[in-house]
């Protein structure tokens, strides 16, 4: 039987390397993570993003904000979307994103995870208080910085932003890079009187 649906519950944390797969996207954030080491005096850090596969009752979900653009119109648990940029941009699909909280879903960089998937709780009431938190995330313009963090709102945002919601610790790192946005999702939570463990 598969351990993931054997009828218990979890929250599975993955982390991604960004651009995985050969997408556009890994020369874009490769040349903007120079420029913020530059800028930090510090040496260039391979980045990540996480994606979060949950299970609640055996019925598995996967969670992740990605850009609305480049997928096939097809059911894949869309639950809030938002503007990429610039919010009057939004209007347009190829400056949206979209947070998915999808039932059997699949993650595409999957292959590319890095670690052991980390299980962060087997709580059913936190699991099920996490999925019903989903729909409820702001819906921020993706790379606006969320001020006093200096820290722009992304993908990562949303897995730190649900997590330190259900009082998951949520003070995480991937292991030997940087997870831009993880600040963010936070100080947002606190800002909703979110109690951080």
């Amino acid at each position: 039987m598969n351990p993931d649906l054997d009828g218990g519950s979890r929250v599975i944390l993955l982390w991604l390397p960004v651009g995985a797969g050969g997408h556009v996207v890994v020369h874009t954030s490769r040349w903007w993570e120079l420029l913020q080491a530059m800028i930090e005096h510090r040496r260039p850090q391979p980045l990540f993003h996480a994606a979060l596969e949950v299970v609640d009752r055996g019925e598995r979900f996967v969670i992740e904000m990605t850009p609305a653009w480049g997928v096939p119109a097809a059911e894949r648990g869309v639950v809030a979307n938002g503007p990429v940029g610039i919010r009057w941009l939004g209007r347009s699909r190829y400056f949206r994103y979209e947070v998915r909280c999808w039932p059997d879903g699949i993650i595409p960089d999957r292959q590319w995870a890095v670690g052991e998937p980390a299980v962060l709780t087997r709580d059913a009431d936190t699991v099920r208080r996490l999925l019903e938190r989903v729909p409820q995330v702001p819906t921020l313009t993706w790379g606006r910085i969320v001020r006093p963090t200096g820290d722009m709102w992304n993908s990562n945002s949303l897995i730190s932003w649900l997590l330190a919601g259900v009082g998951i610790p949520a003070e995480l790192h991937p292991p030997n890079g940087r997870a831009p946005g993880w600040a963010a999702g936070l100080a947002v939570a606190a800002r909703e009187g979110a109690v951080l463990p």
